[in-house]
């Protein structure tokens, strides 16, 4: 049997080239969106074109129904799942922090930070040898904002992948005699959408000027770096943080 993956947030970027390697890597990916139906039926499609399985769910990470929905959903049409890569969160539009309102930073920890625990539950309870499962792995992905403090432009946002890196470390040691290995990867500037939704669109031109490498990095590049950290290669790899961002 092949083995089952997760990716939250996997109808766009970073998620959708996740979904799409992992498929040519032999497995049924859970293609998970909150709305845009259609980019998430694209991936799936083009996976199982290509001869794999896939299945497109909704669920909204700020919502712990939708996260246990998704989980069973899973459970039921594919398996239990093997590994979780929790890749989706959020940014929004360049402020300072005096500028920010109460529900724009609740809303930024309830989908980047809360969301990810949740859905690390629903995988812990199915993949813990102390839950009777068979071990497994949860990559994190986390942000080069998280040490760079995003400070003028989105410090909500960096301060939700700090956290992100915390808990990947703790939860690594938590989890380290259960059978899971958890990892986190950092990006740094990547061509993709997310940054039109933060009214940054120009983001990974104008950043290349100070990217050691001297560009923006690709969606595959960093799906690579995942791909390595949930295979067998990494079997003894466990809290790390994998930085995929030019050298920043």
């Amino acid at each position: 049997m092949s083995k089952v993956m997760i990716v939250t947030g996997g109808s766009r970027g970073i998620g959708a080239a996740t979904a799409r390697l992992a498929a040519t890597r032999g497995y049924q990916v859970a293609v998970n969106y909150v709305s845009n139906r259609e980019a998430a039926d694209q991936v799936v499609n083009e996976i199982t074109a290509a001869g794999g399985r896939a299945l497109a769910v909704q669920a909204d990470m700020a919502v712990e129904a939708d996260i246990v929905a998704l989980f069973e959903t899973v459970d039921r049409e594919l398996g239990p799942v093997d590994v979780l890569v929790n890749n989706a969160g959020i940014v929004d539009q360049v402020a300072r922090v005096d500028e920010m309102s109460f529900e724009r930073v609740d809303r930024m920890m309830r989908v980047n930070v809360t969301g990810p625990f949740m859905c690390a539950r629903e995988a812990i309870k199915r993949m813990s040898t102390r839950h009777g499962g068979k071990g497994g792995a949860i990559v994190n992905i986390s942000s080069a904002a998280a040490h760079r403090g995003g400070s003028s432009e989105y410090v909500d946002y960096a301060a939700s992948k700090g956290a992100i890196d915390t808990f990947t470390e703790g939860l690594a040691k938590e989890l380290a005699g259960e059978g899971i290995r958890v990892n986190g990867v950092r990006p740094g500037v990547i061509n993709t959408e997310i940054h039109a939704s933060g009214g940054r669109p120009d983001k990974p031109e104008q950043s290349s000027k100070s990217i050691p490498m001297g560009r923006a990095g690709n969606a595959i590049e960093i799906a690579s770096g995942i791909l390595w950290l949930a295979s067998d290669e990494a079997s003894f790899t466990t809290g790390a943080r994998l930085d995929i961002d030019g050298g920043v």
